[in-house]
């Protein structure tokens, strides 16, 4: 994860590693710039790439240029993380970095968001 200190890397994954783990769904992180065709469409693209897995997955993109936060959720992690769970965990990430905690902000919504579909499995 360019830009990160290895600390703040590794508290990422485990992060990650946790929210998989407490779940059963698959959690993946982009930090950067999406690719052309704007974020949501960039963040959906790398959701569609994990293939068999996408249903049960969560991808989170955060553009930290263009200032933005993308949640995309499959089908079958979706039943457990609605839109209105993903907009306020997206609001609550985009407080704390605009706070300057830019790893409290993807910290706290990655667990939020494993937590949330955990209470729904």
């Amino acid at each position: 994860m360019r830009g990160l200190t290895s600390a703040q890397a590794d508290d990422l994954r485990q992060a990650l590693h946790t929210a998989e783990r407490r779940s059963g769904l698959r959690f993946g992180l982009f930090l950067g710039a999406p690719a052309a065709g704007g974020r949501r469409h960039f963040a959906e693209r790398l959701h569609a790439a994990l293939g068999t897995e996408s249903a049960d997955a969560v991808v989170v993109l955060v553009d930290l240029h263009g200032r933005g936060i993308e949640i995309v959720t499959g089908e079958s992690a979706r039943a457990r993380l609605g839109d209105a769970a993903c907009r306020l965990t997206a609001m609550s990430m985009a407080t704390a970095f605009s706070a300057g905690d830019l790893i409290g902000g993807l910290l706290h919504g990655i667990n939020a968001l494993g937590e949330q579909a955990t209470a729904r499995r």
